[in-house]
């Protein structure tokens, strides 16, 4: 019986050779999915449209999902094996709309590469009174997942990556109060809860849809450039931290650190694609490889420390992802059994 990665048990390197200047086309190299059908939430802009060509270009028949349909349809524009489909996160209607309307073709999923997501918003809500960041980044993940599972188990192998971050390390996930409702909101504990979220999602995912050839993987793309997602940020908060000047302007080393768009999108291909990963579920990623377990020991120095990277414990937990995917089922209103 193969193996889980609870409390991170298979959260090590495997050596596959790609590294953070590895790019989509190094990680693509000799890999042919003629045949296959993939969705990419998002995948109309930064690493999503990045994902979704670099797919494309290997055979993949690639469904965009999209809130704004004719800026997807500009951005996609003159690209084969491309079908745009509208679909927004946040809002719970459309994904039951798309997903029934996609289950009706009787076609398989392949690849399900849970891309989009936003980051630096002020306190929002969904129409559940959902927290946005945890709304769109997590619940609509998992809501999007229960309900196109009968295509996923269809494919009689397909692999389900969810985008995360290595943002996930500013905060776990917060059980007595998720959506800042008795908690004085701040953006990036939310962005982190979020993405902690989405690594717990994919671990326990992983565990339960293994038996049906369905195999769950979340990453972090790395720190890149010419992205939208801070499209919302308030400048103020990144001159605080350091990125920016005073005048605006991003500081020459946070910009020499950050990686480009085919960089940033070649984890998200290598998980979907490696035959490295053909025996392996439920980890988390990061530069074209599994990424290591960070240490919760101070006297202990790791690469992951060092380089602040890796992935945090207490998103890899046995016990956090099996209560978090039950509070997911009340807060949502899905049961979802995977089986």
């Amino acid at each position: 019986m193969e193996k889980n990665n609870y409390q991170g048990a298979l959260q090590q390197p495997l050596g596959s050779g790609f590294n953070a200047t590895s790019t989509t086309t190094d990680v693509i190299a000799g890999i042919d999915l003629s045949g296959k059908i993939a969705i990419v939430t998002g995948g109309n802009a930064g690493i999503g449209l990045e994902t979704t060509k670099v797919l494309a270009a290997a055979g993949a028949t690639v469904i965009v999902l999209a809130r704004d349909i004719e800026k997807a349809k500009k951005n996609l524009a003159g690209l084969r094996n491309v079908e745009i489909e509208s679909m927004d996160l946040a809002k719970p209607e459309t994904i039951d709309s798309f997903a029934t309307t996609f289950l009706s073709t009787a076609r398989p999923i392949h690849l399900l590469i849970n891309n989009a997501g936003i980051m630096w918003v002020p306190l929002q809500r969904d129409s559940r009174g959902n927290e946005s960041q945890l709304s769109t980044n997590y619940l609509g993940q998992f809501q999007l997942v229960a309900r196109l599972w009968p295509a996923l188990k269809q494919a009689n192998g397909a692999r389900i990556i969810n985008v995360s971050s290595l943002g996930h390390h500013m905060a776990p996930f917060n059980f007595d109060d998720p959506n800042f409702e008795h908690t004085a909101y701040q953006t990036l504990r939310g962005y982190g809860q979020s993405k902690t979220a989405s690594n717990l999602f994919a671990l326990e995912l992983d565990n339960r849809a293994k038996a049906f050839k369905v195999r769950a993987y979340a990453l972090h793309p790395g720190s890149i450039a010419g992205t939208e997602l801070a499209r919302d940020a308030d400048m103020e908060l990144f001159k605080q931290m350091g990125f920016f000047d005073e005048q605006g302007n991003m500081r020459p080393e946070i910009l020499a650190n950050l990686k480009t768009i085919p960089q940033g999108a070649a984890t998200t291909i290598w998980a979907a694609t490696s035959p490295l990963l053909n025996n392996i579920g439920g980890v988390y990623c990061e530069d074209g490889d599994i990424a290591e377990l960070l240490s919760l020991d101070p006297l202990v120095e790791t690469k992951a420390k060092m380089h602040h990277s890796g992935v945090h414990p207490y998103s890899l937990d046995e016990t956090n992802a099996k209560k978090l995917w039950s509070l997911t089922e009340e807060m949502i209103g899905i049961e979802f059994k995977a089986n």
